[in-house]
């Protein structure tokens, strides 16, 4: 298996943009292998109205602020935005960043922002899907350097070429989203990165299924990396971590009674952290997108670094 990644997603919601910019230039000094922003428009946690910042606008102030962490959006909103202009806008930050942009995408779920902004949520979600299932592929060529014209989906295109192109010959596509019928089939025709959430047999289920969709296409599933999302919170000790998990989700407007059915926070130890992230590892999962909450534990990011991330490799190896 490949070597443990790990990245860190800071949450755009209730921060000054100075704690926002360090805690991203923090992450790349510690060795994150990744940094990574919502792409939201209201606030997914608590108030909808709280304080957020747009996805692209900060990938590339990030991306002119940092040095060696790639970049991307977790994950982008297809709704949002035309596919064309999107992968303009991630070739402009992979120049801005000398070659570190990666391209997420998903088919959206957040109905409120949409709603506020005018934005079309189509009628449901099979739709939204079959319009990320269009988008991809386009913005594929597109940053393949291939001319795109289509007029019979949802998109209409007309000899559409981008120059400059990405400073990366491949430019990777990070596709968040387990559905089976719609999306675990774009993961294994065009993404480069998967990411999902779920505990270690749910992912390993839908990794299962990922690889009967990369048969079908005649892909290589070992092609696609595997990620995880997830919220780590930690400390010397669990109730140590409890204790700063609630001050943290204070500054959002929440309590853990609120995140409390939530799988994907995790709170403990250096050594219990590891333990859950080798649980993934034992499923094909090597790459760990670390979402991180205003006002950015810097303990937590250390401690992946320093504690947990030799912990998974004298298990499994560098």
């Amino acid at each position: 298996m490949p070597p443990i990644e790990l990245g860190i997603a800071l949450w755009s919601q209730s921060a000054t943009w100075p704690e926002y910019l360090e805690a991203a230039r923090r992450a790349d000094r510690l060795g994150f292998d990744h940094i990574w922003t919502w792409d939201h428009l209201l606030a997914i946690f608590g108030d909808a109205y709280q304080p957020i910042f747009e996805g692209y606008a900060a990938l590339a102030a990030l991306a002119a602020s940092t040095e060696r962490a790639r970049l991307g959006l977790f994950v982008g909103a297809n709704t949002f935005r035309n596919p064309g202009l999107v992968a303009k806008a991630v070739t402009t930050i992979d120049h801005i960043s000398e070659g570190r942009a990666i391209l997420g995408i998903g088919g959206a779920w957040f109905e409120p922002e949409h709603r506020a902004y005018g934005l079309d949520f189509g009628s449901g979600f099979g739709e939204r899907l079959d319009w990320l299932g269009e988008a991809v592929p386009a913005m594929r060529a597109l940053l393949d350097g291939e001319e795109v014209t289509s007029a019979d989906g949802r998109y209409d295109f007309d000899h559409l070429r981008m120059a400059p192109g990405p400073v990366q010959l491949h430019l990777p596509i990070m596709v968040g989203g387990v559905g089976e019928k719609k999306t675990l089939p774009i993961v294994a025709r065009w993404a480069d990165i998967w990411n999902a959430f779920g505990a270690p047999e749910t992912v390993s289920h839908k990794d299962a299924v990922l690889r009967a969709r990369c048969q079908d296409v005649a892909r290589d599933p070992e092609a696609i990396v595997r990620s995880v999302g997830c919220k780590i919170t930690i400390r010397g000790t669990e109730t140590e971590a409890h204790q700063a998990l609630a001050s943290i989700l204070a500054r959002n407007g929440l309590t853990e009674a609120d995140i409390a059915d939530d799988e994907t926070f995790w709170t403990g130890t250096p050594e219990q952290i590891a333990e859950r992230m080798l649980e993934y590892r034992a499923v094909g999962f090597h790459a760990f997108l670390v979402e991180s909450p205003a006002p950015y534990d810097a303990e937590t990011m250390e401690s992946l670094i320093r504690d947990v991330k030799p912990i998974i490799e004298s298990e499994v190896g560098p």
